[in-house]
């Protein structure tokens, strides 16, 4: 048989996971240098303006 389990505790830890997890992300997305931010735009312009010089008309 299986263990009864408490549903107040499993919800309250899924919410925690959740806001680790987003936490995560935010971390990755806010916690960068404006160098590292900077770079990372030029790189994905780069990218785009060499894909579009491939494209096929």
């Amino acid at each position: 048989m299986a263990e009864p389990i408490n549903f107040n505790r499993a919800r309250k830890a899924k919410a925690k996971a959740a806001g680790k997890a987003q936490a995560a992300e935010n971390r990755v997305a806010f916690g960068r240098t404006k160098l590292e931010k900077t770079a990372s735009k030029l790189e994905a312009e780069r990218a785009r303006r060499e894909l579009e010089g491939k494209k096929r008309e």
